[in-house]
């Protein structure tokens, strides 16, 4: 640092999210810690990006979409989820960075326009996302006003928003609730070939079935959402054009609207006791 000190970012092996630059590791993870995540049997662990690497950990940058890109790491790091590169005309948005950036992935996504600004749909996935802004120019990364409690690495880059944020022309996030207070997702209009498309993350899962979302406190602790939630986050989305989603770890390629509606209300009905057993 700037006193000569040696420092490390530290990322919890867990759920890979980068914590402050420290000479040692923190005593725990408050993310982990939570009850929407867990420590694992094991205990509390950490890593470091230069034993990622020695580790073999690599990017990964593939198209999903014409100016969709999802950005993982090979092997799996932490929870799992992929990033997704959105590309436009005014600037890239990197939404949901993983925990680990490497140079040969950082020159590919360089390539194709580089980083504008970073944002995520709350705690869970917001991976590496200083070291990535660091990165690429120190790119601006938005965080929910809601959770800022949850920031676990301080920096000058990060900006505060609430409600609606256009963070590139064309490119808006809606806070939605429910996972966290701040749980977010971002509207894509010109997606999918102009029928539009929404990146969720963790505000939306999508289910095995392929045919219907989930949202849930905790979903690995199978902690439920009260009805009022629900309604909010159907209150939020419904009113965009969304024909794909994108999730932390899935699609629906099409009839997102409809099945966004259908499986929400299915929800509300199932907690509100109305349904048989």
């Amino acid at each position: 640092d700037e006193n000569g000190n040696t420092v490390t970012i530290f990322s919890c092996s867990t759920c890979a999210i980068e914590h402050a630059d420290a000479p040692r590791p923190p005593s725990s993870c408050e993310i982990c810690s939570d009850e929407r995540q867990f420590v694992p049997r094991s205990g509390q662990s950490w890593t470091t990006r230069d034993e990622l690497e020695a580790r073999g950990f690599r990017l990964v940058v593939r198209e999903l979409e014409p100016d969709l890109y999802s950005i993982t790491t090979e092997p799996e790091l932490g929870i799992g989820q992929r990033g997704l590169l959105v590309c436009t005309p005014h600037g890239n948005v990197l939404w949901e960075p993983p925990g680990f950036i490497d140079e040969a992935g950082a020159a590919r996504i360089e390539a194709l326009g580089g980083v504008a600004a970073i944002a995520s749909s709350h705690p869970h996935l917001t991976g590496s996302s200083i070291q990535y802004s660091h990165r690429f120019g120190r790119a601006p990364v938005y965080v929910a006003r809601a959770y800022r409690e949850w920031i676990r690495r301080p920096d000058a880059v990060i900006r505060l928003w609430e409600g609606e944020l256009e963070l590139l022309p064309g490119l808006v996030m809606h806070q939605c609730g429910g996972h966290f207070a701040g749980s977010s997702v971002l509207h894509w209009p010109a997606g999918n070939a102009g029928q539009g498309a929404l990146l969720t993350g963790d505000t939306l899962g999508v289910g095995a079935d392929r045919k219907s979302v989930n949202s849930m406190r905790s979903f690995v602790n199978n902690i439920p959402l009260p009805e009022r939630a629900i309604q909010r986050i159907l209150d939020t989305v419904l009113p965009l054009d969304l024909e794909r989603l994108y999730s932390a770890f899935g699609e629906l390629p099409g009839d997102a609207h409809v099945i966004v509606e259908r499986s929400l209300r299915r929800y509300m009905s199932w907690v509100r006791g109305d349904e048989p057993e």
